[in-house]
């Protein structure tokens, strides 16, 4: 009964504020040096876990010409994409022809993005907690179902990946942005044992960001075009 209370109020559309997806990371007044020294090697375990599922049901088709003397002049190999990327694409699908959303498609692919993003968290140096496949820890991340009558048009999910290009451009300067930030940041935890919040605040906004994109062109929960925003 109280699980059954606690999904109710989490898909209540009184939690639908702001944008379709939100991301809120608890600010850690300490870091263990430890771990963070040796985080690329702690990583790797779930870091796997979560390839494993992304990726899953990928397929790798390679094609060799060969010479006259039987020589490989040319390779060439197609690879089709995970299988988020499967249910993206059939969730725009399901859109266009019969403007639906199921249900535990949409389950599915935040729980995937939950996941990703508390790896993805740990891997940042934003959080000691060892990223959980089931457990919210530190990482808030909130993605709303959609109406899809209502909030949806047919159409657009086909074009948003194309819309969303601008938001590529910028995601990409701030993502190597981000990437320095976490250099720094790596040293500051190593002398000081704490997060520059400075720092902080700017990698979890760009996590942010990201996510309002994915929301939009791939996860297709909204077609409310993204804030070019951090917060």
């Amino acid at each position: 009964m109280n699980a059954q209370k606690a999904t109710a109020i989490n898909d209540a559309p009184a939690e639908k504020a702001g944008y379709a997806a939100r991301l809120e990371i608890d600010y850690p007044e300490k870091l263990d040096r430890l771990s963070t020294f040796f985080r690329l090697f702690m990583i790797i375990p779930i870091g796997i876990i979560l390839g494993l599922l992304t990726n899953s049901g990928q397929t790798l088709t390679r094609t060799v010409y060969l010479n006259e003397a039987g020589r490989a002049i040319r390779t060439t190999s197609d690879n089709a994409g995970g299988l988020a990327a499967g249910i993206s694409i059939a969730v725009a699908l399901m859109i266009l022809f019969t403007n639906r959303y199921p249900r535990w498609w949409f389950d599915f692919l935040r729980e995937l993005v939950r996941f990703g993003t508390r790896v993805g968290a740990y891997a940042l140096l934003l959080t000691d907690q060892y990223p959980s496949t089931v457990d919210e820890q530190s990482v808030h991340l909130q993605v709303d179902y959609p109406d899809v009558e209502k909030d949806l048009k047919r159409g657009i999910p086909l074009v948003k990946w194309f819309l969303a290009i601008p938001h590529y451009l910028f995601l990409a300067v701030l993502i190597v942005c981000a990437l320095f930030a976490v250099i720094f940041a790596w040293f500051a935890i190593l002398f000081t044992g704490s997060y520059p919040k400075a720092l902080f605040d700017f990698v979890v906004g760009v996590i942010r960001w990201e996510l309002r994109v994915n929301a939009y062109a791939f996860l297709l929960v909204t077609d409310e075009y993204p804030p070019f925003s951090l917060t």
